[in-house]
């Protein structure tokens, strides 16, 4: 947990002037699974190379702030989640605006994110959620609870995502933007491996605040 502190530190000296009313939207963006056991130019025997870079500097040049990391190791998935709400805090706290805050996660990034959505409990916060629900998560891991403005992406052909609305309902806090995006590009889960412009134009514009999306 200390080095969680550190980073947030560390965050707030370097991308603005701390106690100023910050205008920037910033994207946190929690990438799968399989780059965090492996390299980064390490080959998934199906899907590839996961193209973590390009689909950071996609993000970049929208004009998005991107606060990312390669994480290493099998992580908890709500301890990490905990660190990164104490980042969103202190970007709160010296002057940005909650719904100028997007959380992104793809495949486990996604899961990571759903424990940020539940831990910040914070309804202006931005979220999508990528190939990140199963109808059995509802049993499996029944503490998540969306809060926030929810957008889900999945891909048809992909059995590690599907249409998360049974989550939405079971979730107690009010959720004024929730939108799902089915893709149907035949990657299956391999498509969040690439910057594809079917995930990655909806997501942006999320981020932005444009809650009509397609």
């Amino acid at each position: 947990m200390k080095i969680y502190i550190l980073i947030g530190i560390i965050f707030c000296s370097t991308l603005f002037a701390c106690g100023n009313k910050n205008e920037d939207r910033f994207i946190f963006f929690l990438h799968n699974r399989f780059l965090e056991e492996h390299e980064l130019n390490d080959l998934h025997p199906e899907f590839g190379r996961t193209e973590y870079n390009e689909i950071i500097n996609k993000f970049k040049k929208s004009g998005l702030k991107v606060v990312s990391e390669k994480r290493n190791g099998n992580v908890n998935a709500r301890e990490y989640a905990s660190g990164i709400v104490n980042q969103i805090d202190n970007l709160i706290k010296n002057g940005t605006e909650p719904n100028k805050i997007t959380v992104v996660g793809t495949s486990k990034g996604g899961y990571i994110a759903q424990y940020v959505s539940t831990l910040a409990n914070n309804p202006s916060l931005n979220f999508v959620f990528i190939a990140s629900f199963r109808n059995s998560d509802i049993e499996n891991i029944p503490e998540i609870n969306y809060c926030g403005n929810i957008l889900t992406i999945y891909e048809k052909t992909d059995p590690f995502g599907v249409s998360a609305l049974e989550r939405k309902k079971t979730s107690s806090c009010e959720i004024e933007h929730f939108k799902e995006i089915e893709l149907n590009t035949g990657m299956e889960h391999g498509f969040l491996f690439k910057p594809l412009k079917e995930w990655i134009e909806p997501t942006i514009k999320w981020s932005k605040g444009n809650y009509i999306v397609k």
